[in-house]
């Protein structure tokens, strides 16, 4: 396939882009036999166009960069995605269960969709998740307090990290911003990250609720990579390839 023009390349890069959602240096090379050099310049040229965005090792399709936004304004994005994620992660609560629920909008549709079994105690530091909770009389709510982030409605800092150093639980309920293969799970802030992992260190397991427009993506502030986690649940929109190296990375996945 070597000999073709600048134009072909073009052309075959971004059919593949369209075609996948990513494009990756290296297969790129075997399959156009050129070197990565002629590949980067390609993409950068493309990116250029604004046809595509470069990432670590090849580019995609979709900003890989997730900004903050209002979690008001999040919950009416993907609502029936979440709705199926969040009924799913209900599922997962046994009787007498002790959990985290973290922040975001795919951690409160699981909210909306506990159906306790017996007594249930929640930790959380997230204040809409809390209210959805506190009219369940079969629900004890353990609400974190510190600095209350006003976009996610949930408080970060180290108070709200040194409560979680009494505690153990079962399962940490997670969302992120964005998943990505290499750099791992991302939120949009840095203090929230922070205390996600504490969240982690107390949890036996860490179950990700994540629809499918989150993989691919990066915020600002790395909670761990996805070695770290045990489960992630989303939507049948997740491409198979991004399943089968999740799985390969031990983590289990749910597509609902």
């Amino acid at each position: 396939m070597s000999m073709i023009n600048i134009a072909e390349r073009h052309k075959f890069i971004l059919g593949k882009l369209h075609e996948k959602g990513y494009v990756n240096v290296l297969e790129l090379c075997k399959e156009l036999d050129v070197s990565g050099v002629t590949i980067r310049k390609d993409l950068k040229l493309l990116e250029d166009k604004s046809l595509l965005f470069r990432s670590h090792g090849g580019a995609t399709i979709h900003n890989p960069y997730t900004m903050d936004k209002p979690v008001n304004e999040k919950e009416n994005i993907r609502r029936e995605e979440k709705q199926i994620i969040g009924q799913a992660a209900a599922a997962l609560i046994v009787p007498n269960d002790a959990i985290i629920i973290a922040s975001g909008t795919s951690v409160q549709a699981l909210a909306k969709n506990i159906q306790p079994k017996g007594h249930l105690t929640v930790i959380t530091g997230a204040l809409n998740v809390a209210l959805e909770l506190l009219r369940r009389p079969e629900i004890e709510v353990i609400q974190l307090g510190g600095h209350l982030r006003n976009s996610s409605t949930s408080v970060t800092g180290s108070y709200a990290e040194k409560i979680l150093e009494d505690f153990s639980c079962s399962k940490l309920f997670l969302g992120v911003d964005g998943i990505d293969l290499e750099f791992g799970l991302t939120t949009t802030n840095i203090m929230e990250a922070h205390l996600n992992q504490k969240m982690m260190a107390t949890a036996q397991k860490t179950i990700v609720l994540a629809d499918s427009s989150k993989f691919g993506k990066r915020g600002f502030g790395r909670i761990c990579s996805l070695e770290e986690i045990d489960e992630v649940i989303t939507d049948s929109g997740i491409s198979e390839h991004i399943v089968k190296k999740m799985e390969d990375m031990g983590v289990k996945v749910t597509v609902v």
